[in-house]
């Protein structure tokens, strides 16, 4: 039952590879937590500013249009739908690896199940010719005592089962999420990114993106940097 151990050694590898999809979440939950707290405090201090600018006549009813939030706190709040987007992924990850061996377990239990039908028909078809070529040696033997009939044996062998499992645990792996390379993949355009290349998915990408891209460790480090 080779298939049986596979399963096995391929299911005892999700609890840890849960346990680094939530650890993800968890550090993208502080980040979140972070930027949304310092986005709150930014649109406070704009909105009270705004008010003073409207109490001292700087704004006019023709000028009311143009009041807005800053860049730097527009870009926060995109900050925190990217991010956002990324647990979303993650989690999405996590239901898709749980519901894969869900399904690989199903179909190990239906081979398990055709092959114990198969080796059922294999031993009722083998007693069934052995009694017939027994009836078949005694008629002849009364008749005449001439001539010996060698008996046959029918060898039952489970058919062979192959099954494609886990890839080359050598390969490389890429993203936040750490997987190997699949699907449709961006580059971050920071050439000291440490991870390099995302899945669409991961990042909340569709198609790719125009123009430089960076990913949402670069571009924390990039604002950081501005701030000072």
């Amino acid at each position: 039952m080779g298939f049986l151990e596979d399963f096995q050694a391929s299911f005892e590898s999700l609890p840890a590879l849960l346990q680094r999809n939530y650890g993800l979440m968890r550090e993208l939950d502080k980040s979140l937590q972070g930027v949304q707290q310092q986005n709150e405090q930014r649109c406070e201090q704009e909105i009270e500013g705004i008010r003073l600018r409207i109490e001292s006549g700087n704004i006019t009813p023709n000028t009311t249009s143009l009041i807005r939030f800053s860049d730097e706190a527009l870009d926060e709040q995109k900050h925190c739908i990217r991010i956002a987007d990324e647990k979303v992924a993650l989690a999405t990850q996590a239901y898709d690896m749980v519901d894969a061996h869900i399904q690989q377990l199903d179909q190990y239990m239906r081979k398990l199940e055709q092959l114990r039908q198969e080796r059922e028909l294999a031993t009722g078809a083998g007693a069934g010719a052995s009694n017939a070529d027994a009836s078949t040696r005694s008629g002849r033997i009364a008749e005449s005592n001439r001539g010996m009939r060698k008996k046959s044996q029918l060898a039952v062998e489970p058919p062979s089962i192959s099954l494609e499992l886990p890839v080359d645990p050598n390969e490389p792996t890429y993203c936040f999420c750490n997987q190997v390379s699949y699907g449709e993949m961006v580059a971050c355009d920071n050439p000291d990114c440490k991870i390099e290349w995302f899945h669409f998915g991961c990042v909340g990408l569709k198609e790719q993106p125009k123009g430089n891209w960076y990913c949402s460790n670069c571009t924390g480090i990039q604002k950081r940097r501005k701030g000072k």
